[in-house]
């Protein structure tokens, strides 16, 4: 197990790590950055995942459907209970965001790469697509929805990139078509920036973030992020009839903690920071208590 957390884990903390370490010395603010990568690096990540894609088409969709029930199973229950505890509106939605955003992208990528090669990434990268669909529409809704009506969010979400780039993308690979060569190498350049730079991110936003939160509201989404996750992914991947290098990266990936991407909504959209990165921030830190023995389950 310890082999497993020292490839597989520690090389994403080392990266968050320098993201902390620059946060403490320089006294950066990470908004900036999280603006860069909402707006620019994300929307080429998830378009470039989409059309390099190379799974099969039949394999595709499970996988797909698998990921869709997978994120939304846990932030359901996570809703009822909040909603029968009588919580406010942005607390309600504070806690469905980080409960339905696993940080599929950098950590879940970088691990699935690290415990499955290549194959598993290729899985994993269709997990990744759904997440990215469903963190630039729904997650994009639910933050907005903290503040805002269900109209106003709803207007809102044509302005986000990513939600451009995944439409586009599917209708290149509809249409069989491909972007001009300097494009599409400029579009690699900028997704090849994502991960590192969410990161960095996820480093920067953890450092003196640390703050008293409701306990309650913690609680939940903590543990619906870190087993519930896990234990929906259980159940739908027999349930869907994944195998192989399939389940393995599904699983995986549905188990991660919460995504950096929850921070830097909660940031835009002033849905409660503190209690988001507090909950973003323990869930990575006790992740390898949770992903190390799972990894050696799926291997």
């Amino acid at each position: 197990m310890l082999g497993l957390f020292l490839n597989n884990l520690l090389p994403i903390f080392l990266a968050a790590g320098a993201g902390y370490l620059l946060a403490a010395r320089m006294k950066l603010d990470a908004r900036p950055i999280a603006h860069i990568a909402f707006y620019i690096f994300a929307p080429c990540l998830v378009f470039r995942a989409i059309l390099e894609s190379e799974v099969p088409g039949e394999e595709m969709l499970r996988m797909l459907a698998f990921s869709l029930a997978c994120m939304l199973l846990p932030p359901l229950v996570a809703w009822l209970a909040a909603w029968r505890l009588g919580w406010p509106r942005r607390r309600i939605a504070a806690v469905v965001l980080v409960v339905l955003l696993p940080n599929a992208a950098n950590y879940g990528l970088s691990a699935n790469l690290f415990a499955f090669g290549e194959e598993g990434l290729a899985h994993a990268s269709l997990f990744f697509v759904t997440a990215s669909t469903v963190s630039y529409t729904l997650g994009v809704f639910v933050a907005s929805m903290g503040r805002r009506g269900v109209g106003a969010a709803l207007a809102g979400l044509p302005k986000v990139p990513a939600i451009w780039g995944v439409a586009l993308a599917f209708a290149m690979v509809w249409l069989d078509l491909r972007p001009p060569f300097p494009v599409e190498r400029a579009v690699g350049l900028l997704a090849d920036a994502a991960i590192p730079a969410m990161l960095v991110v996820l480093g920067m936003q953890l450092y003196g973030k640390w703050r008293r939160v409701p306990l309650a509201p913690w609680s939940l989404a903590v543990g619906l992020r870190m087993l519930g996750g896990c234990a929906a992914a259980l159940l739908l991947a027999w349930l869907f009839g994944l195998e192989g290098a399939a389940r393995q990266a599904a699983i995986l990936q549905a188990s991660m903690p919460s995504a950096v991407l929850c921070i830097i909504l909660a940031t835009e959209y002033d849905l409660e920071p503190e209690l988001v990165t507090s909950v973003v921030f323990l869930t990575t830190l006790l992740s390898p208590l949770t992903l190390t023995p799972l990894l050696l389950y799926l291997t």
